[in-house]
């Protein structure tokens, strides 16, 4: 780099995703230390892997090729560049700051912005879905550094809430904030959650806590025991006519799961649906039942800046009286990455950790 000493270097390493059937192939390149405008360097100290990643690296999610995946990590600002915004909450950003990150950077001025849908700016950058570029690699967290755009959200973690626990924040729990914020109070209503992985589990008990009665639906005997152990107060098989439900949530992803909520919806009912990211069958809607019942049905894809900061502030809040830390399982280094995504599949635990510094 023509004009930059050695001195002005920091080394980092990423995982490159080459596409499917392909290994990992990690690489070792030097960025500059001092961010430009707008921009943050961050350490990244752990990530997870999310189910969206396990869908890009087997093919059934469109994805650039190659990337550097990866979007649930949680790290410390090495270097911040001039004009960098405070934290959502108005904490500074200044090296040595433990944060983790929205999935999205946004302009901030294009139309979406502007009427409130930063999640969908027009320019929309994304974190782990962004196209390879080889002079700026630092788009994913299956990487030892990552540089924060301008328009990144940015959110400070507390001391005490462990780096496992925290990462998710980025994606899981984030959405799920998204989740209840579009479905409205939930006190004292009747709320279903269809699938019990990390979202699911998550919006078990954000809703438990925000004074709903959950009842929880998923395939598997230990998923629907770890919801019992969310705050679910009634836990049901997809086979099990589950009733009727003021609020439906659907975190699965499976068509049956869609189908089930909406057949589920009581009169005055809504339905988040934020599982189905990938292609998926269609399910057909009955215009009349949707009228006569005043049901309403709404989608959440990524979140606001909002979103982000409940999601830390419950963590913080409640990971010690739920089993958040056994939701992610594993310590790899980022040169088995590839083992860490085999792991996932049929895994105990919804989420694998790739601990960068250790190679």
């Amino acid at each position: 780099m023509p004009g930059t000493t050695s001195d002005e270097l920091v080394t980092v390493r990423y995982a490159r995703w080459d596409g499917v059937d392909r290994p990992f192939t990690l690489v070792t390149a030097a960025t500059p230390r001092s961010p430009g405008a707008g921009e943050v360097l961050v350490r990244i100290d752990l990530a997870t892997v999310c189910g969206s990643d396990l869908h890009t690296v087997h093919g059934r999610r469109p994805s650039p090729v190659p990337a550097v995946l990866g979007h649930e990590q949680v790290g410390t600002v090495l270097a911040v560049g001039p004009g960098v915004p405070s934290c959502v909450d108005g904490t500074p950003v200044v090296p040595g700051l433990r944060v983790v990150w929205s999935v999205t950077a946004s302009c901030g001025s294009c139309r979406r912005c502007l009427r409130g849908n930063p999640q969908k700016c027009q320019g929309l950058r994304k974190y782990g879905h962004e196209p390879f570029d080889e002079r700026a690699p630092l788009t994913g967290g299956f990487a030892t550094h990552c540089l924060l755009l301008p328009g990144t959200a940015i959110v400070a973690v507390p001391d005490g809430l462990p780096d496992a626990v925290a990462a998710p924040a980025s994606c899981a729990t984030a959405t799920v904030a998204a989740v209840l914020a579009a479905a409205g109070p939930l006190e004292g209503r009747e709320v279903l959650v269809t699938g019990a992985g990390m979202l699911g589990l998550t919006a078990v008990a954000m809703a438990a806590l925000g004074g709903a009665r959950v009842t929880a639906v998923d395939p598997s005997p230990a998923r629907r025991v770890r919801a019992g152990q969310f705050g679910a107060a009634r836990v049901r098989d997809v086979n099990e006519p589950p009733g009727l439900f003021d609020v439906a949530l659907e975190l699965s992803g499976r068509t049956e799961g869609v189908a089930a909520c909406l057949s589920a919806l009581d009169v005055g009912g809504i339905a988040v649906l934020a599982g189905s990211v990938s292609p998926a069958d269609a399910v057909p809607v009955d215009p009349e039942w949707l009228v006569r019942g005043l049901r309403t049905v709404t989608g959440v894809h990524n979140y606001r800046p909002a979103d982000l900061q409940s999601a830390v502030a419950f963590l913080a809040a409640r990971h010690a009286v739920h089993p958040f830390a056994g939701l992610v399982e594993g310590a790899y280094a980022l040169s088995d990455l590839g083992a860490a995504v085999r792991a996932a599949h049929g895994a105990d635990a919804p989420r694998q950790a790739v601990l960068p510094a250790l190679g």
